[in-house]
């Protein structure tokens, strides 16, 4: 195994002298009622997070774990124990100073089954965790996990004063480039400068993050200029966009991914030749020209990013012949009803519908699509319906396999259960040799496309669309971009 160690950084002195303009972006208000500014909540709104508060380790421009609150890290010989040491001279937004006992608690936090955070699955393998030091940090795995940092790049796993847990919610303390001045997740959130931020001061002086269920409605109020981001804009727009000298249009692949699940514990769903059928059906070269307009990587229902190490290669060409004989084996000789439900919360997740609506009558199977509301999708619809559109964001492939398919997942959307699926899991995990490593999660990722029931057609290359007056805004993925660096011209 490699030891992860990871050098200081070396912090450049400012080259601006104060905070100017407002930037100004909006968020869906996906989790409603729920929204919050506790990074472990399950109504947590990351497009606030990723301003205001700092992980212990962040994604590098090359998706590898970089520095972040922790300046390094290493284990012990077997991976079981990590230690971190925890950048000092790092003050809270209430004025406080960072140290381990922030983290320990923070950590704590998330890990508690009580608390039950939907952040627990990347992170539930700690058993204990504890300050060594003033800024010295002890994690002791229950087995060993030689990826072990990878799961820490988590956009839920922030680092929070200790005791705060009450109160962050509605404060979002954290050490970000920005603090809140007020927190409105129907209306307008105000971020300001955090003047004290350890990289040194933001070049923004005010962020506005406006809540705009619809994603037409959020594409109207930037090409009327009251934005000046909007992410996810729809495929059909890029020639548009690219053309016009009024935008700047940023072409991003992520492993970020989009598609339908299935819930494994209602039937028809429940028999895997069904399941298999529903997603044999599928021509994903021609759901990704409809969807995305080819805007993305072809993926054979693996929820691994295209450029992750563990990635498996797979064909997946659509067989409606054999999906029909599937149904057939299953008891469904003249075909199958089904309900999916989809939203224009995503502009794509109708037109994946619509398209899968289509292909799927190739084999028999008659599609009714149900449009909800985009307002609440994720508390209302996603995990409680028998199939749904869904969509993740970019993770490490240790981590969204286990997120999304293990057996005791609280996230398993789709109540996938499959015992040799988890044991391939837990085995990669523990294997210290990189390339036996790699075939474990390989062979994990073909159970899944024998088995699940989720399709996964294609990840998504993101398009993100600026006003002009935007700057030093750099093409990486969400979780990845220096806030601090991005900048407006007056």
């Amino acid at each position: 195994m490699r030891l992860a160690l990871v050098a200081l950084v070396v912090l450049a002195s400012s080259a601006w002298a104060e905070p100017r303009g407002t930037f100004r972006h909006a968020h869906n208000v996906g989790f409603g009622a729920q929204s919050s500014l506790d990074p472990a909540s399950k109504g947590r709104v990351l497009q606030i997070l990723e301003k205001i508060q700092s992980r212990l380790v962040r994604p590098g421009r090359d998706g590898t774990p970089a520095p972040d609150l922790a300046t390094a890290w290493f284990p012990n010989e077997d991976g079981t124990v990590w230690t971190f040491h925890i950048r000092e001279g790092v003050r809270f937004h209430d004025g406080s100073a960072l140290d381990a006992a922030d983290v320990v608690y923070s950590i704590a936090r998330v890990i508690d089954p009580d608390y039950g955070s939907p952040a627990r699955a990347a992170v539930k393998m700690i058993e204990t965790v504890e300050a060594t030091g003033p800024h010295t940090v002890r994690m002791t795995l229950s087995s060993t996990f030689a990826d072990f940092p990878l799961q820490l790049m988590d956009p839920r796993l922030r680092i929070i004063p200790e005791g705060s847990g009450d109160t962050v919610d509605r404060t979002g303390i954290g050490t970000g480039p920005f603090r809140v001045e007020k927190f409105d997740p129907d209306g307008i959130t105000v971020l300001v400068a955090n003047m004290d931020y350890w990289e040194g001061p933001p070049r923004l002086a005010r962020i506005e993050v406006i809540g705009v269920p619809d994603a037409q409605a959020r594409l109207q109020a930037f090409l009327s200029g009251q934005l000046d981001m909007e992410r996810g804009i729809a495929p059909v727009l890029r020639r548009a966009l690219d053309k016009s000298l009024r935008y700047q249009l940023l072409e991003i692949p992520t492993g970020n991914w989009m598609g339908l699940s299935f819930r494994n514990d209602v039937a028809p769903f429940d028999d895997v030749r069904v399941r298999r059928a529903l997603r044999l059906v599928v021509d994903r070269a021609e759901m990704l020209q409809l969807a995305l307009d080819g805007g993305g990587v072809i993926s054979c229902d693996t929820p691994v990013a295209p450029n992750d190490q563990y990635r498996a290669e797979m064909d997946c060409p659509p067989d409606p012949e054999r999906a029909r004989a599937l149904l057939s084996e299953a008891g469904y000789p003249d075909g199958l009803d089904i309900n999916v439900y989809v939203s224009a919360l995503d502009p794509s997740w109708p037109v994946i519908g619509v398209a899968f609506q289509e292909q799927a009558a190739r084999a028999g199977i008659r599609v009714s699509l149900v449009n909800a509301a985009a307002d609440g999708y994720w508390s209302n619809v996603w995990m409680k319906k028998p199939a749904f559109a869904t969509a993740w964001g970019e993770r490490p492939a240790d981590q969204v396999l286990n997120e999304a398919f293990h057996s005791d997942s609280k996230w398993n959307e789709s109540h996938y259960s499959n015992p040799e699926f988890d044991r391939l899991l837990e085995a990669a995990r523990a294997e210290l040799d990189f390339d036996r490593r790699r075939q474990l999660y390989l062979k994990a990722q073909d159970y899944l496309a024998m088995t699940s029931g989720t399709l996964i057609p294609f990840h998504v290359t993101q398009l993100v669309v600026l006003s002009n007056r935007v700057t030093h805004f750099d093409p990486v993925q969400n979780d990845a971009l220096r806030w601090h660096l991005v900048a407006v011209a007056d």
